[in-house]
């Protein structure tokens, strides 16, 4: 905590800092100014009112009938540009009486204070990050849509992931009322000077306080033909992003902001973003001035001892990687965490990439494994993750139910989670040339038991009573979890790694039976998608406590399957046949004094008798408080005494 204090402390070290606010200017000048910036402004919209707006006029016909339910305010603007309307006509005591009588949802503070400033109380409001999403969300806690007359009073451009999620919803009618239009500023000189600051490197940090911001930003530069050099440019500062939709604004042109808010606001932007600065642009120095990318070699990849671990081929000794080998056992990790949050670690390419490559240098292993979490993918899917600080994983919308299934999105992994794509492409060009990178995801079944218990669990009551009672929801909860996987690992796949392992952590809580009917047909699935896709790119199967479904995980697909420490390994290759096993020493082995560790590694490796396609790994993860020393000595044992073929 005191690093992070002093680091925030010089905020932005006298760095010029580009925003694009229009209406607030003048204050994000003064919040740069107070956090050490220099504050470089260029609008980039103007909010032009709609000429007469027979539309607004048409929606107060509506509710003065009774013949609306609710309204939809997204913005505080858009809410007072009608009220104005309106007032041109109507006395202001018949519009507060008339909505009165129908429910008025709010997307935010400012929405919400349009209508208070007109003694008017909002009937829902949506939480941060005040998304339309949220605002989907609050109304479905609410009650049924189905039949209802909603009005949607849009902002700049049409909502239409809203709107259609209110029509598939069952409303009756969804009414769109634009109030205003976003349009460039009359005077583009001050974007073209921002854009002139990026190109010649004069730009610290940049912050978008909006979507229209970014789409503004690249449509004047594809004008000026500088839009390739300002992407770019934008990869080299700190780009911090007030909230989701500015996210997805930049995502869509490849960039990932290093930052977005703990609130959605202004203020929170500004302070957060100067607090990370320092780590942030260290993190650019490393990946864009460090060290040159090491030369790949493909050949040696392909010769990797792990490789061909996977291919069932002779190696010279046993390859070994151990997984979550990136972690808090190592001080380098430490140092790292202390200076960021774990989410704020995954999603800065840069960083991940340095601790997945720290990771094979300290400990000598032959595979790498990108740093970062199988519930990455539960924010685009649609829910809402947090990870509390002492209790792991949590999350806020879990999934319950058959009507949980609409708001289960379809991932575009490529927009969604791009960032997982830069640190993989970051660790191809870090990593020695023989050292292969492995791609992960969560295999459906755990993943589905983290989403429908809200976090992790020791009896998995609601997972396994869907899986019980609710069979069809179940399985189609499954299907799309499997889809947004499968392209979640094509993109990791795409972006460089040379093999994938499906973690599924949990499953062993299963019988035979239910694993059979509700998980393996999904897993077989989803494996027989990815070898399709990518022929020749090994697939892992791991799972705690898969002794009893190895008669099934033989004929899986999967190149490889993992082995905890429940199972003998010489057992459970008899049990799986013709396939490579990874596996399987007890990670608290790791804990013993040296010789006795020798002894449970040697005991592994005397099983697996030399045979081709054994990779030495731990049964599970590494522990937070394993010794250090004790994780370099093992993969120096079994490099040393792991029989030769």
């Amino acid at each position: 905590m005191s690093s992070q204090n002093s680091s925030s402390s010089a905020g932005f070290m006298g760095k010029t800092v580009l925003a694009f606010e229009n209406r607030q200017a003048a204050e994000i000048a003064d919040l740069i100014r107070r956090h050490g910036g220099v504050p470089l402004l260029a609008a980039a919209l103007q909010e032009v009112p709609l000429e007469g707006n027979p539309g607004a006029f048409s929606l107060y016909e509506k509710i003065r009938r009774g013949e609306l339910d609710a309204l939809i305010l997204l913005t505080g603007v858009g809410a007072r540009v009608l009220w104005k309307l309106w007032e041109t006509k109507v006395a202001p005591a018949d519009i507060n009486f008339n909505l009165e009588k129908i429910a008025l949802v709010v997307r935010g503070p400012k929405s919400a204070k349009a209508l208070t400033d007109r003694n008017l109380t909002p009937t829902l409001s949506a939480p941060e990050p005040n998304t339309w999403r949220e605002v989907l969300g609050v109304l479905d806690g609410w009650r049924s849509l189905k039949g209802l007359r909603i009005a949607v009073q849009e902002y700049g451009k049409p909502q239409l992931e809203l709107v259609q999620a209110l029509r598939d919803r069952g409303a009756a009618e969804v009414l769109t009322v634009p109030v205003y239009q976003w349009k460039l500023p009359a005077d583009l000189g001050p974007l073209h000077r921002a854009i002139e600051a990026l190109g010649e490197g004069q730009v610290g940090a940049v912050l978008f306080t909006s979507a229209v911001q970014a789409t503004h930003l690249f449509q004047v530069a594809e004008a000026l033909g500088r839009k390739r050099e300002v992407v770019q440019a934008l990869g080299r500062v700190a780009l911090g992003s007030v909230g989701p939709m500015a996210t997805e604004a930049l995502r869509a042109e490849g960039l990932v902001p290093d930052w977005e808010p703990h609130h959605p606001k202004m203020g929170f932007l500004v302070k957060e973003t100067a607090e990370r600065f320092q780590s942030i642009l260290a993190g650019k120095v490393i990946s864009m001035s460090g060290p040159s990318p090491v030369p790949q070699n493909p050949s040696a990849l392909s010769e990797s001892l792990f490789l061909k671990a996977c291919r069932k081929e002779k190696t010279d000794r046993t390859p070994v990687w151990l997984m979550r080998q990136a972690g808090r056992y190592q001080e380098s990790y430490r140092k790292i965490r202390a200076q960021v949050s774990f989410l704020e670690l995954c999603k800065t390419p840069a960083l991940a990439a340095e601790v997945t490559v720290n990771a094979v240098a300290e400990t000598g292993v032959d595979a790498a494994i990108l740093f970062a979490d199988l519930l990455l993918i539960a924010e685009p899917l649609g829910f809402k993750l947090e990870f509390a600080k002492d209790e792991g994983p949590v999350l806020h919308n879990p999934f319950r139910s058959s009507e949980d299934l609409s708001r289960v999105r379809a991932v575009d992994a490529a927009t969604d989670l791009g960032y997982v794509a830069e640190a993989m492409k970051l660790c191809r060009s870090s990593l020695p040339s023989g050292i292969p990178l492995i791609g992960f995801a969560g295999a459906p079944f755990t993943l589905a038991s983290y989403l429908i218990e809200g976090g992790g669990s020791k009896n998995y009551v609601k997972t396994k009573r869907l899986m019980m009672t609710e069979p069809q929801v179940w399985d189609a909860f499954s299907a799309k979890l499997a889809e947004s996987t499968s392209g979640y690992l094509s993109m990791q796949v795409e972006a460089g790694c040379q093999a994938i392992q499906l973690f599924d952590s949990w499953v062993g809580c299963l019988s035979p039976g239910l694993f059979e009917k509700g998980v393996y047909p999904h897993l077989k699935k989803l494996v027989a998608d990815l070898k399709l896709k990518h022929p020749g790119i090994p697939v892992i199967y791991f799972g705690t406590q898969t002794a009893p479904y190895f008669h099934l995980l033989k004929d899986l697909g999967a190149e490889v399957v993992g082995a905890d420490w429940r199972i003998e390994l010489d057992e459970a290759w008899t049990q799986l046949g013709d396939l490579a096993i990874q596996g399987n020493l007890d990670p608290v082995a790791l804990y013993a004094p040296l010789p006795q560790l020798k002894a449970q590694a040697g005991d592994v490796l005397r099983r697996a008798a030399g045979r081709p396609g054994h990779i030495f790994n731990l049964g599970h993860g590494i522990l937070p408080d394993t010794p250090y020393d004790h994780v370099k000595a093992l993969v120096e044992m079994v490099h040393e005494y792991s029989p030769k073929a």
